[in-house]
């Protein structure tokens, strides 16, 4: 994709905004693995990832992640927030969300603030994700098989 750059008078000299539209692009566009591109090995960054094509390996980025419907990931992935649409085999650890679209097919453990799983994605693992319980939901349940001495049997 071709970006312009402008240039612009400073003190008699020229110079290019490159810097500070680099960092700008960066801040508001998601870095992309596209489609029938294939990384093996580890993966990490600092900002937002799209993949469409596949990692075989770990993904650790700063921002979020999205794996779009023909992207693959065989590897474990950590991550600000994750949007799930295509396939992974492997466990999540995210700071905030995890999304599992529709049509998804996922099999790991996932961890997060909130984690939501669509109506016909594929699931196969773990779900732990922090919440509070409302007021009055909050009591403590006795493990199977004990029964404390107030108990009706």
């Amino acid at each position: 994709m071709a970006r312009d750059f402008t240039a612009r008078e400073t003190g008699g000299s020229k110079s290019t905004s490159r810097n500070a539209a680099s960092s700008a692009l960066a801040a508001s566009e998601p870095n992309v693995l596209g489609q029938g591109m294939r990384v093996r090995g580890r993966l990490s960054g600092t900002g937002d990832l799209r993949v469409d094509g596949e990692i075989e390996g770990d993904v650790r980025v700063g921002g979020s992640l999205e794996l779009g419907q023909t992207g693959v990931i065989s590897g474990n992935i950590a991550a600000r927030a994750v949007t799930i649409d295509g396939a992974l085999t492997g466990d999540v650890e995210a700071e905030g969300a995890v999304h599992i679209r529709a049509g998804a097919r996922v099999s790991g453990n996932m961890n997060g603030a909130e984690v939501a799983l669509e109506e016909g994605a594929a699931f196969t693992g773990r779900i732990e994700a922090a919440f509070e319980l409302p007021d009055g939901l909050g009591g403590v349940v006795a493990p199977a098989g004990r029964r404390g001495a107030n108990a009706r049997r």
